[in-house]
């Protein structure tokens, strides 16, 4: 890049959480689209900081975050995670241990997964049409099902007791139901489906359902329907096309994005993004995929759903001409049928990764 570009663009600085598994695989090949991306345009630039907080180095030094690990992140701009998980480590360690804690204490309680077929794939859904399924799921990020609230009494007895409660604020609910109507309101359908299960959980559901009707009142334009989550799973299956955005709890949002993506070829495509509205905190993006211990290391991984969250970010900063145009790339590119096993293709990460930047040069500088 020529010296003088630095006089003149803007630098964003992002925090790189690689994590474990295929989430080191994917963290790279996403920050080398991403600087692809920012010397063509010149119109900006990134600064990664890459922090090894990964299940490999909890076992060596026994933790994940270091006491002052949240203050680090909030001096960046925004924050790229690969994935955490690995079989040494019980799950619920990793994941309290690294990425519920950055969701809840910078604030990021707005979790948006969007689910599309991109050019090129195809659902599993026989008959259903690129057109047929595109979605945005909007999922409660900090409290519902995942506050972490509960205990074990009698651990070490065979009369051990376990409490898991969900807890759900008016405040909580609120905030996410009115993001979820303004983003239905800004797609051009302006259609929100609400999921729920207060037939059976008749507290916490409940005070769902009534904030989502008094939020309604303020968006007349936006026509509502409910759904069970149960029913919910099968209205996505079987009529696509009857959904468009969608707002759920942690835990139901959480299972039905993994549908979502299923449904739209593969959960190698699928990104999210974990937000802070108020953007007082760094806001969060990662691909919806976990780190896949049994391909870790072998260069097979999708790097889509790693890109889509990386344009999700570029939006969120800002930049929506370079957010459009990577978007434009990666579907470039799998029309063009370079794509990796889980998609029907016979690509590796490398090779979907180098067409991309390529495409990403031939879209913005005008290579061929």
């Amino acid at each position: 890049m020529p010296s003088n570009i630095h006089s003149v663009a803007k630098v964003h600085r992002v925090a790189c959480i690689p994590g474990d598994g295929i989430g080191v695989d994917i963290t790279e090949a996403a920050t080398r689209v991403l600087n692809t991306l920012s010397t063509v345009l010149k119109t900006f630039e990134f600064d990664f900081t890459t922090f090894d907080w990964s299940s490999k180095a909890y076992l060596e030094r026994g933790w994940y975050m270091p006491p002052d690990g949240l203050d680090q992140l909030k001096k960046y701009d925004v924050i790229y995670f690969g994935a955490v998980g690995w079989p040494d480590v019980p799950d619920h360690i990793s994941l309290w241990s690294l990425i519920l804690p950055i969701r809840k204490a910078l604030n990021q309680y707005v979790n948006v997964r969007p689910t599309s077929i991109l050019p090129g794939t195809k659902s599993p859904l026989a008959d259903c049409k690129r057109e047929d399924l595109d979605w945005v799921i909007v999922r409660e990020n900090s409290e519902g099902e995942y506050s972490g609230q509960g205990g074990i009494s009698h651990e070490h007895s065979e009369h051990a007791v376990a409490t898991e409660v969900s807890i759900f604020t008016q405040v909580g609910i609120e905030r996410i139901m009115r993001f979820a109507f303004d983003t239905a309101r800004s797609r051009p359908r302006k259609k929100l489906t609400m999921v729920t299960k207060s037939n059976a959980q008749r507290h916490g559901m409940v005070l769902w359902d009534k904030v989502f009707y008094q939020v309604a009142k303020d968006y007349p334009d936006v026509s509502t329907d409910k759904m069970l989550v149960d029913a919910m799973t099968v209205r996505m299956v079987l009529h696509p096309t009857s959904l468009d955005t969608i707002v759920a709890t942690n835990l139901h949002a959480d299972i039905l994005s993994d549908l979502a993506a299923a449904l739209s070829g593969s959960i190698g495509i699928a990104p999210s993004s974990n937000l802070d509205p108020t953007r007082k905190n760094p806001s969060m993006f990662e691909p919806i995929h976990g780190s896949a211990p049994d391909i870790a290391g072998k260069g097979i991984a999708n790097p889509i759903g790693a890109f889509w969250s990386a344009a999700e970010m570029v939006r969120w900063l800002g930049e929506t001409e370079a957010a459009d145009g990577l978007m434009k790339a990666i579907s470039n590119v799998t029309a063009a049928g370079v794509k990796t096993k889980d998609l029907g293709g016979s690509e590796d990460t490398k090779g979907v990764t180098n067409a991309v930047c390529k495409e990403i040069e031939k879209l913005f500088g005008g290579g061929e």
